[in-house]
C-alpha cells in the first residue's frame, strides 16, 4: 500500500497533481477542502462548522478533521494507497495519522511538497476565485490569512517528516505535465 501526503500552501496545485497522479498509481485521492466542501454545499452538521472557519480563513479543528479523513479512508478499506490532500495541517493530525494508519499495519511512504513562491500563489487563487464560486479565494486579505495560518501551523509538518526521512520537496512552478512528470520521479521511488 502507498500512502503519499501531496504537501504545499493554498493554490500551489495539489488538488490538479492529485487527480492526475491517483490515476497512473492507481490510489484514492482525499482531499479534505473537497470532502468539506460537499458537506457545506449539502449543508450537513460538519459541514456548517467547518464553513464558519473557512469563511474567516482558519483552520478546521483538527478533531472533526480526523474523524472525517477515518471515515474517508474506511470507505475505501480494499485501496492500493491513498494520496492525501490538504492532510495533516498540523503535527498533532499528522501524529493521528500515523497511529490510524498503524492500527490498519499501513504508513505514510513520503510527504511529497509543492514548493511555489507566496506572490505567485496569491496570483493563482485570485484568478482562480474569479471562476471557482469560491469565497475565500476572492479577498487578498483571507488569502494571506490562509497562508499566514500555513506558515505558522502547517509548513512545521515539513520537519516532522524529514526527521523521518520522508520529505520531498518538489518544484510546483512550470506547466502541469512537468509538475506532474517531477511528482512521478519521487512518487517512483517511494
Amino acid at each position: 500500500m502507498k500512502n503519499i501526503v501531496l504537501f504545499g500552501p493554498p493554490g500551489a496545485g495539489k488538488g490538479t497533481q492529485a487527480t492526475l497522479l491517483k490515476e497512473k498509481y492507481n490510489l484514492i485521492h482525499i482531499s479534505t477542502g473537497d470532502v468539506f466542501r460537499f458537506n457545506i454545499k449539502n449543508e450537513t452538521e460538519l459541514g456548517l462548522l467547518a464553513k464558519k472557519y473557512m469563511d474567516e480563513g482558519d483552520l478546521v479543528p483538527d478533531e472533526v478533521t480526523i474523524n472525517m479523513l477515518k471515515a474517508e479512508v474506511e470507505k475505501n478499506a480494499d485501496a492500493n494507497g491513498f494520496i492525501f490532500d490538504g492532510f495533516p495541517r498540523t503535527e498533532s493530525q499528522a501524529e493521528a495519522l500515523d497511529v490510524f494508519l498503524t492500527e490498519k499495519e499501513a504508513q505514510i511512504n513520503g510527504m511529497v511538497a509543492l514548493e511555489v513562491p507566496e506572490d505567485l500563489l496569491v496570483e493563482r487563487l485570485l484568478e482562480r476565485g474569479k471562476t471557482s464560486g469560491r469565497t475565500d479565494d476572492t479577498d487578498e486579505g483571507k488569502i494571506r490569512n490562509r497562508f499566514n495560518e500555513y506558515n505558522t501551523k502547517t509548513a512545521i509538518l515539513k520537519d516532522y517528516y524529514q526527521a523521518q526521512g520522508n520529505y520531498y520537496g518538489v518544484n510546483g512552478v512550470g506547466s502541469i505535465e512537468e509538475i506532474t512528470n517531477r511528482l512521478a520521479e519521487v512518487f517512483d521511488k517511494l
